[in-house]
């Protein structure tokens, strides 16, 4: 019993060597060049992205979303879950608008776009918010 008590110390520090050798996930570490391009066009996404973000927060466009029946909520998941393509095309509406006006044009552009994918989305049987859509 003394043998095995005097052992005990170098056969846990093998064990342990041994679990932390072999047992450890090893993914080796992968590098790519990014062009230029690339970064920029991500930028760009982010900032078009943040700007749709920021016009449905503001308070008129919340407010015209409930009058219309649309959750502000959900459409601002419907947002965040938008291609690049999508909400490049919203932004640049957006900015196309005159200053100073347009706001309830806006508005109704992107309620407009909301309510289509809400539709869409219905019609694939996603959602059910539209009763008129026939689901077979």
């Amino acid at each position: 019993m003394q043998g095995w008590r005097n052992n005990q110390r170098p056969i846990a520090c093998l064990a342990v060597l041994f679990i932390t050798v072999f047992c450890t996930v090893w993914s080796p570490a992968q590098a790519a060049l990014v062009a230029t391009n690339q970064v920029i066009n991500q930028t760009k996404n982010d900032e078009a992205r943040q700007k749709v973000i920021l016009f449905m927060e503001r308070a008129d466009v919340s407010q015209q979303m409930v009058a219309m029946g649309v959750d502000p909520d959900l459409a601002r998941s419907r947002v965040a879950s938008m291609t690049d393509q999508e909400i490049a095309q919203i932004s640049d509406r957006i900015d196309q608008l005159p200053a100073g006006r347009g706001v309830f044009e806006s508005i109704l552009i992107v309620a407009g776009l909301v309510a289509i994918v809400f539709f869409i989305t219905d019609l694939i049987g996603w959602t059910d918010i539209y009763k008129v859509v026939n689901k077979q």
